[in-house]
């Protein structure tokens, strides 16, 4: 498969989308990163640039980012990540807009067994699809914002616009 990609702007930065093309030309999206971001993905030269592509995509995040869309219809690429991150991350994709859980929360919905809840944490710092998968919903025990790889502002400014800042850092 061939790795496609498009940068679109936000409010956060311009992001970059990267995914695997499909016959049809349908895009199975494997990394949406923030600028600045701890571990991000970096455009390779094998990689294409086709912005095109990505824009179903494009649109759903400009609709997220007004306030007018809760919930992202993509199609994820398939084969990323362990087994244990796979479950974690599904995990994320139930948590509702504007609402938040703890990393403890998640280890239990996983069933994280003597992996506990540092795990849970490793495992959703690696998450390659930043805000389309809602990792910045998941909060310390306390309410505290703990890490998120776009970094602790980006954070608080996706729970801001999602209505769900009541935690205190």
């Amino acid at each position: 498969m061939t790795t496609v990609y498009a940068r679109v702007g936000s409010p956060l930065g311009e992001l970059l989308l990267a995914g695997e093309e499909r016959a049809g030309g349908e895009v199975a999206l494997a990394s949406l990163s923030l600028p600045g971001q701890k571990g991000a993905a970096v455009v390779r030269e094998a990689w294409r640039h086709v912005p095109e592509a990505f824009a179903p995509l494009a649109a759903q995040l400009a609709a997220y980012f007004e306030g007018r869309l809760t919930r992202f219809d993509v199609t994820y690429a398939e084969g990323v990540g362990t087994e244990f991150q796979r479950r974690v991350w599904s995990a994320l994709d139930t948590i509702p807009y504007g609402e938040t859980v703890s990393y403890g929360q998640i280890a239990a919905r996983v069933d994280s067994g003597g992996a506990g809840v540092r795990a849970v944490g490793t495992a959703i710092g690696r998450n390659p699809l930043l805000v389309v998968r809602p990792c910045h919903r998941v909060i310390g025990a306390d309410g505290a914002l703990r890490g998120y790889a776009g970094g602790l502002e980006c954070k608080e400014r996706l729970l801001g616009l999602e209505g769900a800042l009541a935690v205190r850092r």
